[in-house]
């Protein structure tokens, strides 16, 4: 069991930004950590005041990284942060969908697809459309910025920010991508590159989101499952039968625990979408 509870609440998944860091100074942390724990700093809106900016960064040193550089782009309404640790690994965080967005609302609903000649095979428009509106800036902090001197990549994201990071992986050949409920992104032949970059792609529970676009629509996922079961434990891409049956009960246990209360999200397939959810297997 993971000594993070559960969090059914609607705050935890619609506004994440309101959660403090999980990061506590002096804690020695895995790459995996970074990425998880980051994919939910990104929702802290570091662009819209000082703030927050220095609420990222604060949470950000406790782990020894440096002050982020913010990346965005007010078309799409796209925001990544970067910082470099003290060991030279790059970090690169992704924001999801942010429900009060209209723009992002819009990106997810694009679902055609279009070449993604970047790398190969078909994409999500939306998706391609968001990153590569952040490429530029992207590759400018990698190259002449404080990216120039790293020494390994994590890309990462929730949600959106998960697909935007798996397709800039297309391009920036990370060490490490680490998505937390990502939607499929493209079709087989746009994820098979990836197969030469390590993933980390975590599914909890029953989130919904990983389940869309639906497979039968030309879709993959990149990467195998790294799947979190509803008391919380993570493993190595299990079963079929074993993630249908840890489903089922853990839509059952959630009806009876939490659907009913006051401020729940009614579903569980929509509860395990919370980034503190996926961060739970990994502290505490």
């Amino acid at each position: 069991m993971s000594g993070i509870p559960y969090e059914p609440g609607r705050t935890a998944l619609y506004s994440p930004e309101r959660s403090e860091t999980l990061f506590e100074a002096g804690q020695r942390c895995t790459p995996a950590q970074w990425a998880i724990e980051a994919s939910r700093l990104a929702y802290y809106r570091a662009e819209a005041s000082d703030g927050e900016r220095q609420r990222l960064a604060d949470a950000l040193a406790r782990a020894d990284f440096g002050l982020p550089t913010l990346m965005t782009h007010a078309d799409s309404d796209s925001f990544a942060f970067a910082a470099l640790h003290a060991d030279g690994t790059a970090l690169v965080s992704f924001r999801g969908t942010q429900p009060d967005e209209i723009r992002d609302l819009a990106t997810n609903l694009q679902a055609h697809q279009v070449d993604w000649p970047e790398s190969g095979g078909r994409v999500h428009a939306g998706f391609a459309r968001a990153a590569r509106a952040m490429m530029p800036m992207l590759r400018e902090w990698l190259e002449e910025g404080e990216g120039a001197g790293r020494s390994t990549l994590i890309l990462t994201g929730h949600s959106l920010g998960a697909a935007l990071a798996t397709l800039a992986a297309t391009v920036l050949a990370p060490s490490l991508l680490a998505t937390l409920g990502s939607p499929r992104v493209g079709n087989t032949a746009f994820v098979a590159p990836l197969a030469e970059v390590q993933v980390l792609r975590l599914v909890n529970g029953c989130d919904v989101v990983t389940q869309l676009p639906p497979a039968l629509s030309l879709y993959a996922h990149a990467g195998p499952t790294s799947y979190i079961s509803c008391d919380g434990q993570c493993m190595h891409n299990p079963d079929v039968g074993f993630i249908e049956s840890d489903r089922a009960k853990g839509r059952a246990r959630y009806v009876v625990d939490h659907a009913w209360k006051r401020g729940a999200v009614l579903l569980r397939d929509l509860a395990d979408h919370a980034p503190i959810n996926y961060a739970r297997a990994f502290f505490g």
